[in-house]
């Protein structure tokens, strides 16, 4: 008799798990059901601003494969708007309801991949019926903006409420659809994924973007007027608005695991090993943007909800499941973004992530440019490091430039992940042309600026 796998979400780690499993297993040896709530499988979330701005033509450009594809190639029976309700690890069974017809079904499993992914963050005064407030999630969410933008009569004034890659992206979006926009942010800088000098300089572009940015100001409550938002409600007063958008990060959706008794860890998320087990219940596996994992810097227990994190994962749960045997190692937190033609990357630990984990350090700033100087579309970078004293080795770092500026992100996060010193990486031997970078590459810069920034406090 075959066993049965019992997926929980179809999006990145979902999908990922149950398509490695299939390719290593054959459906006499390896039933696979998933139910997923909404619309989509195997969509890319981190799009969904583009789309929205225009630049991209429509949400099925932003779906990496459909249920259709999933049942017929690879013969994983997909099955859509269908949420799970609760899971009798006991029993080894779930319970989900059709969201459409309200029927209910039990299904039996021997593998249970827990693929959830995470929620919007909602304070309550967002929790709300007022018409023209969005979180920013799913391409539900997505499309649902796109309509209210899209009806009459068509907004003028966005409030985004939140300034993290979400908030940014979904500012710039609204800006590109010609609206009015507002972002507001409860901390002293908007994109506080990296440190507030670095910050500034995003929220200087985003001010040349003609977005207003009200940083150090709550939101307190909504205003509305016939059952649509009108106001965005503040300490310092009410912002006046035709669409609100939120973008206050996410939280691990987690609430069936908890109420089937799995573990969480310290970040709130469920806690797994190396192969995406969960601990302590055996044939129960976990992925995505609803687990935390270890930070190969700092050694603690992280939550990073990314789409290359959910992807990796559930290959790694799908290999292990499948017979195989796979591991995944950790993150250092690399993430990059734009604002309009300004952008923006970071990898490693902020020097408030050094601080929290005891480490002693230094920072250094070093400016540059993109490619030489005398080269037409020369633009400037600005590149942080931030090393351990006395060892010089790389803790942390950050990029915040023009054209070629963010992927030079992924140099430092191949030094960082494989525990180089700034000394080690005076010596990189980095590609050079002046249409691509200076003789002196900005990374070997910042890291010279570094190594003497140590010589100089341990003289």
């Amino acid at each position: 008799m075959a066993q049965r796998l019992i997926v929980i979400g179809g999006d990145a780690a979902g999908m990922s798990a149950a398509s490695q499993a299939r390719r290593r297993r054959g459906r006499d040896d390896l039933e696979i059901v998933v139910f997923e709530r909404g619309h989509f499988t195997s969509y890319s979330a981190c799009g969904i601003p583009y789309w929205i701005s225009g630049l991209v033509p429509g949400p099925e450009h932003l779906i990496a494969r459909t249920p259709e594809v999933f049942r017929t190639k690879f013969d994983i029976d997909v099955r859509m708007r269908h949420e799970v309700t609760a899971i009798d690890l006991e029993r080894r069974e779930v319970t989900a309801r059709d969201l459409d017809n309200g029927d209910e079904v039990s299904e039996r499993f021997d593998e249970l991949m827990y693929a959830t992914g995470a929620t919007p963050t909602k304070p309550p005064w967002a929790q709300t019926d007022i018409a023209g407030v969005f979180g920013m999630q799913t391409l539900d969410d997505g499309a649902a903006l796109r309509d209210w933008l899209d009806a009459e009569p068509q907004p003028r004034r966005a409030v985004v409420v939140g300034g993290g890659y979400i908030g940014v992206e979904m500012a710039e979006a609204m800006i590109q659809r010609g609206l009015s926009v507002t972002l507001v942010e409860q901390a002293a800088q908007p994109m506080s994924t990296v440190d507030e000098d670095m910050a500034e300089l995003v929220a200087e572009a985003m001010r040349g973007l003609g977005i207003t940015i009200r940083s150090g100001l709550p939101v307190t409550g909504l205003d509305q007027r016939d059952g649509r938002v009108s106001a965005v409600v503040t300490a310092e007063g009410p912002i006046p608005t035709d669409v609100v958008v939120l973008g206050l990060g996410v939280r691990p959706n987690v609430g069936l695991a908890e109420a089937a008794g799995l573990p969480l860890g310290p970040t709130g998320a469920i806690r797994v090993d190396r192969r995406m087990r969960v601990p302590g219940f055996p044939g129960v596996w976990a992925a995505g943007d609803c687990v935390e994992t270890l930070h190969r810097v700092s050694g603690m227990p992280v939550y990073i909800p990314l789409g290359t994190h959910a992807n990796k994962q559930g290959r790694v749960a799908g290999v292990n499941i499948g017979g195989g045997y796979a591991t995944f190692t950790g993150v250092i937190g690399t993430a990059v973004t734009k604002v309009c033609e300004l952008e923006v990357g970071r990898t490693g630990l902020r020097e408030r992530d050094a601080s929290a984990a005891g480490f002693d350090f230094v920072s250094v700033i070093a400016e540059s440019t993109n490619r030489a100087g005398y080269y037409p579309g020369a633009r400037p970078m600005t590149v942080k490091l931030i090393a351990e004293r006395p060892s010089g080795r790389l803790l942390g770092a950050q990029i915040v430039g023009w054209s070629e500026a963010a992927k030079r992100i992924d140099t430092l996060a191949v030094a960082l992940w494989n525990g180089m010193t700034v000394d080690d990486m005076t010596a990189l031997d980095l590609g050079y042309a002046p249409p691509y970078a200076p003789v002196w590459d900005p990374v070997l810069i910042a890291a010279r600026k570094a190594v003497d920034a140590l010589a100089a406090l341990d003289r």
